[in-house]
């Protein structure tokens, strides 16, 4: 079988084109993953459904089928995806947020692909400055979850397949649903899962996915450049889940202070040297520290905002590990 039915089903036209369904879609990216679709059926599947709109249900089914391909990668407490281009951030200061969860005692798997260019490389440029080690593969990610209990693995290091099928932008010049999926792949099964979006409507369609992939905790917002980052200065609305039902909730502003998130700062060494104490800043100090009590709160912390800052604050005291 190929994917020219489902292909059919969403070209017909006006009036009689419809979505996938999660099955449809499972299959869909079942077949597409062992190589029993032609080229130009995956790209006009793919830009029928960015031209219709993703629906939720499309989403979970590609999103489970991928996961069935995967190889074991270890659970974590929390799953923390990184797949924006970075165009337009700063510094990643979301991965000092992420080493504060790791330090409050709860396991961190990140795990991404940035696109191409200087702007989605400065991520993984500033990993070693955010002490977090790049993991040659699930099993140096169990390893490094064990140790430090945060690790960053590279998407090329678990799913190949699904970068290949990123990578089409190249020839579309567009981003797909893919772009979507990533963000909800949870390759090692987290109960919990913290995930950014660069436009708001795709909040609804990632809660929404993930409720029929039965997550039990998550929360989306519109964050810095497309990541799970947050503006200390803003108020923000957060969609997601809790206990596996649909929630929403505004969170204000944590500080008075009004900057971009986009600092002008490029260095990552600067990572580091926040961190250590060596350079202070309240405001990018704010954007860790907010991010992190939104992914604490996620996994179910009480008083998430005093307690980020604690350990914001206890970093300094016990030798910055």
């Amino acid at each position: 079988m190929s994917i020219a039915p489902y292909v059919r089903h969403l070209g017909r036209g006006p009036g009689r084109s419809r979505s996938l369904t999660q099955a449809e879609s499972y299959d869909a990216m079942r077949l597409i993953l062992a190589g029993r679709a032609a080229p130009e059926s995956v790209g006009a599947l793919l830009m029928l459904m960015r031209m219709k709109g993703e629906v939720a249900e499309e989403i979970a089914g590609f999103t489970q089928a991928l996961r069935d391909h995967l190889p074991l990668v270890p659970t974590p407490d929390l799953d923390w995806p990184s797949y924006a281009a970075g165009r337009t951030r700063g510094l990643p200061y979301f991965l000092l947020s992420a080493r504060l969860v790791a330090r409050a005692g709860y396991s961190v798997l990140m795990h991404g692909f940035n696109g191409e260019g200087e702007a989605a490389q400065s991520i993984r440029d500033a990993l070693p400055y955010a002490g977090i080690a790049v993991c040659e593969s699930p099993a140096a990610a169990k390893s490094e979850l064990a140790k430090s209990r945060i690790a960053y693995l590279p998407l090329e290091n678990f799913a190949p397949d699904l970068l290949r099928l990123l990578q089409l932008r190249r020839d579309f010049d567009l981003r797909s649903c893919l772009n979507t999926v990533s963000r909800m792949l949870n390759p090692g099964g987290a109960t919990a899962s913290v995930q950014g979006v660069f436009h708001p409507s795709y909040r609804d369609l990632q809660s929404d996915a993930s409720k029929l992939l039965a997550l039990d905790a998550l929360t989306v917002i519109k964050g810095g450049g497309g990541e799970f980052e947050r503006n200390p200065s803003k108020d923000i609305v957060a969609f997601g889940l809790r206990a596996g039902q649909t929630w929403e909730y505004r969170f204000d502003p944590t500080i008075d202070e009004t900057r971009k998130l986009n600092d002008g700062h490029r260095a990552p060494a600067r990572l580091a040297a926040l961190w250590t104490g060596d350079d202070h800043d309240d405001f990018a100090a704010g954007i860790v520290t907010s991010t992190a009590a939104l992914a604490l709160e996620t996994l179910g912390v009480s008083k998430a905002d005093e307690v980020a800052q604690q350990l914001w604050d206890d970093r300094l005291a016990d030798g910055m590990s």
